[in-house]
C-alpha cells in the first residue's frame, strides 16, 4: 500500500470511539448548513494533508497543475512537524463538534462519524504520548520495517513518473530532499529516544543489517540510481543524469544513512530485549489505543486473547479434518502443515525462472476470479490490477504480500506485491488465498471502488481503517469459499483454513506479547507449534508486532464484523436479501470505522435499499 504514515495519516489515525445518536428532526436548512461546513471542513483537511504529503500527491496522481510543485519534495518529519501536524488535528476537531451531527443524514453522518473517530484518537494519543511520531501504533521512528529508508526507493522507482527533462529535474530534487528527510527522521528519533522510546535490542539489530546494505551498494548500483538513469534513457531524455544522481547519492544519501545507522547501532547498549510496548512510558496505555486504532473496537487485550484461544482451536480441528480427507499422515497440525508446506511437488524452483513461473500463475488466477465476480458484486473496478515481486532491497524482513493502490485517476494499475526472497515460503496450495486477499476480490476491488466513487470527498478516498480494509480482505478469503474457487483444490481449501488459522495466531501472539508478558522467543515458538511456519518466517512476522503493536489484531477483529453483519443483514432481510446489495452497502461509502460500518449496514439491513 502506501506507505504507511502517508496512509494512515490522511488526517491522523482511527479509533474506536461512541457513534453519536442517531439522525434527529433538524430542517433541511440546518442539515444544508452542517452539509457544507462538513464538506468544506473535508477540503480543508484534505488540502492540508496533501500540502503537508507531496509523497501522497504523487501516489494519487495528482502532481499536475495546482500541485505540480509537489513532485520535486517528500514533506517533511521533524519533531516540529509532529507537533504542527498535531495542534492541526486538535483544531480540526474543535471545528468537527460544532457542526451540528443531528442535521446530518446518509454519506455526510458516515463522513462525519468516520472523520470523529479518526480526530478522537488522534488527539487522544498526542496528549499522552511524545514518542512514536504522532499518533499510537508506531512507537519507534527508525526500526526494520520504519524509516524512510525503507520505502523512498521504491516509491522513486515506482510512483515518480518521469516523461521530461522537467520529470528528471524533479527527481534529483527529491534525492537532495531525502538526504534532509533522512536527517529529520534522526532527529526525531533522537526525541523519541530522549522521551524513553529505545527499540528492543533485536529490532535494532535487523534495522543496522538493512541500512548495512543500502551502505554497502555502491552509488551506481543503487535502486535510486539505476531507476532514473534507466527511465531517462528509455525517453530519451539528454543529460547527465546518471552521474549526477550519483553525485547526490554519495554526497549526501550515504552521509545521511550513515548517521541513522550510526545513531542506531549506539542504542544497542542501551537496549532491552523485552518486546512488548508495555515497558515504554504509559506503555500500557500506549498498547490500549493503539489496539482502538487498529481494530476501531473497544475489544479489551483480554477479549481478544481469548478470542484468537478460541479461533485457533476451531480452524486447526477444520484443518485437521481436511487434511484427514487427503489421506495425508497425522500428527499436530501445525507440523502436517510443516510437512505439506515442505513437500518438493508443492514448490516453485528458487531460480529467476521458479519465480517468473509462480507469477504467472497467478495472474492465471486472477483471470479465473474476475470471471466469478458478477455473481457476487454489483460495482466492480475499472483498474487493473499488476502482480509484481516485492524489490529486492527490502525483501528481507517484508511480509509475504501485500497491495499497493494506483493513483486516483488509473492511470497506473493497483500493484499486488509478492515476496520472493525465497519460493520455498510460498508453497502453491497457499498462494490462491494470499491472491484473493491482496488483489480480488480483496484489497484490490474494496480500495479501488472507492477510490473510483465519484461522490465521495477526496479524504475519505485517501483514509485508511486496517481493521475494515484487511477485515474485508480476510472476508474476501472466506468469501473464495462460497465462489467455488476451491471446489477442485481441497489443498487450496487448506490454504485457506491455515490463513485464517495464521490471522487467529496473531490475535493471540500479539496479545500476548504487549499484555500478557511474552517473549520474542515465546511468541516465535508459539507461532511455529500452531502453524508450522518455519522459524524465519515466524520470526520476521513476530517482530513485525512488535514494531506495529495491534496492527495484527485488526484483520481477524475486522473479518468477525463482516460476517456477522451479514449474518444479521441475511436474518433480517430473509428472501429479500441480496448479497451483491450488501457487498455494495458496505463498499461504496469508503473505508470507515466498524462500528460506523455496523450502523451503515443495519440501516440497509431495516430498508433493503443502499
Amino acid at each position: 500500500m502506501f506507505n504507511r504514515r502517508d496512509f494512515l495519516a490522511a488526517v491522523a489515525v482511527t479509533a474506536a470511539a461512541r457513534v453519536p445518536p442517531a439522525f434527529g428532526d433538524a430542517s433541511a436548512t440546518a442539515g444544508s448548513r452542517a452539509s457544507a461546513a462538513l464538506r468544506d471542513l473535508f477540503e480543508k483537511l484534505a488540502q492540508q494533508r496533501l500540502r503537508r504529503s507531496p509523497t501522497l500527491v504523487t501516489s494519487l496522481g495528482l502532481d499536475k497543475g495546482e500541485l505540480a510543485d509537489a513532485k520535486g519534495k517528500l514533506g517533511e518529519r521533524s519533531p516540529a512537524a509532529v507537533a504542527s501536524e498535531a495542534a492541526e488535528a486538535a483544531r480540526a476537531l474543535e471545528e468537527l463538534r460544532r457542526i451540528d451531527r443531528t442535521s446530518l443524514s446518509g454519506a455526510d453522518a458516515v463522513g462525519y462519524d468516520t472523520l470523529l473517530f479518526t480526530l478522537d484518537v488522534r488527539t487522544e494519543a498526542d496528549r499522552h504520548f511524545d514518542y512514536g511520531g504522532g499518533g499510537a501504533g508506531e512507537p519507534y521512528v527508525l526500526s526494520q520495517l520504519n524509516g524512510s529508508y525503507r520505502w523512498i526507493p521504491d516509491f522513486l522507482d515506482k510512483k515518480h513518473r518521469i516523461e521530461t527533462v522537467g520529470d528528471a529535474e524533479f527527481y534529483l530534487a527529491r534525492l537532495e530532499a531525502f538526504a534532509a528527510l533522512l536527517d529529520e527522521e534522526l532527529e526525531l528519533a533522537k526525541h523519541d529516544v530522549d522521551a524513553g522510546a529505545i527499540p528492543p535490542d533485536f529490532v535494532i539489530e535487523k534495522a543496522v543489517a538493512q541500512l548495512t546494505t543500502l551502505l554497502r551498494t555502491p552509488a551506481e548500483k543503487s535502486t535510486l540510481v539505476r531507476s532514473l538513469a534507466r527511465r531517462a534513457a528509455e525517453k530519451s531524455l539528454g543529460g547527465e543524469w546518471e552521474s549526477r544522481a550519483e553525485a547526490i547519492y554519495a554526497r549526501r544519501i550515504l552521509p545521511a544513512l550513515e548517521r541513522q545507522a550510526s545513531h542506531i547501532r549506539e542504542l544497542l547498549p542501551r537496549a532491552v530485549h523485552t518486546a512488548s510496548v508495555a515497558r515504554l512510558p504509559e506503555g500500557e496505555e500506549f498498547y490500549r489505543l493503539s489496539l482502538k486504532d487498529q481494530t476501531t473496537s473497544t475489544l479489551s487485550p483480554e477479549e481478544i486473547h481469548r478470542t484468537g484461544l478460541d479461533l485457533v482451536a476451531q480452524l486447526s480441528s477444520q484443518i485437521a479434518a481436511l487434511l484427514d480427507a487427503q489421506g495425508l499422515p497425522g500428527g499436530s497440525v501445525g507440523g502436517r502443515l510443516a510437512a505439506l508446506r515442505a513437500d518438493p511437488q508443492f514448490l516453485y524452483e528458487n531460480t529467476d525462472a521458479g519465480r517468473e513461473r509462480l507469477i504467472a500463475d497467478l495472474n492465471r488466477k486472477v483471470v479465473v476470479v474476475q470471471g466469478k465476480l458478477h455473481g457476487y458484486f454489483r460495482a466492480l473496478p475499472k483498474a487493473p490490477v499488476e502482480i509484481r515481486r516485492v524489490p529486492k532491497e527490502i525483501e528481507l524482513a517484508t511480509p509475504s504480500g501485500y497491495y499497493e493502490p494506483g493513483p486516483l485517476d488509473g492511470s497506473r494499475p493497483g500493484a499486488y506485491y509478492i515476496n520472493l526472497r525465497d519460493t520455498a515460503e510460498h508453497a502453491r496450495w497457499r498462494l490462491p488465498t494470499l491472491t484473493f486477499h491482496e488483489s480480488i476480490p480483496g484489497h484490490h476491488l474494496q480500495i479501488t471502488l472507492a477510490n473510483e466513487t465519484s461522490d465521495l470527498p477526496l479524504l475519505r478516498k485517501i483514509i485508511w481503517f486496517a481493521s475494515y480494509g484487511e477485515g474485508w480482505a480476510l472476508y474476501s478469503e472466506q468469501l473464495a469459499v462460497e465462489m467455488g474457487l476451491y471446489d477442485d483444490d481441497p489443498l487450496g481449501h487448506v490454504g485457506q483454513l491455515q490463513a485464517a488459522l495464521f490471522r487467529a495466531v496473531r490475535l493471540v501472539v500479539d496479545t500476548g506479547l504487549h499484555a500478557k508478558g511474552w517473549s520474542r522467543e515465546q511468541a516465535i515458538d508459539y507461532f511455529v507449534k500452531a502453524l508450522g511456519d518455519t522459524p524465519g518466517v515466524a520470526t520476521t512476522e513476530v517482530e513485525r508486532y512488535c514494531v506495529w503493536p495491534g496492527q495484527a489484531c485488526s484483520y481477524m477483529v475486522g473479518k468477525l464484523t463482516w460476517l456477522r453483519l451479514r449474518d444479521e443483514a441475511r436474518r433480517a432481510l430473509g428472501p429479500d436479501f441480496d448479497l451483491r446489495k450488501f457487498h455494495d452497502a458496505g463498499l461504496l461509502s469508503g473505508a470507515m470505522p466498524l462500528a460506523v460500518l455496523e450502523r451503515v449496514i443495519g440501516d440497509y439491513a431495516r430498508s433493503g435499499k443502499i
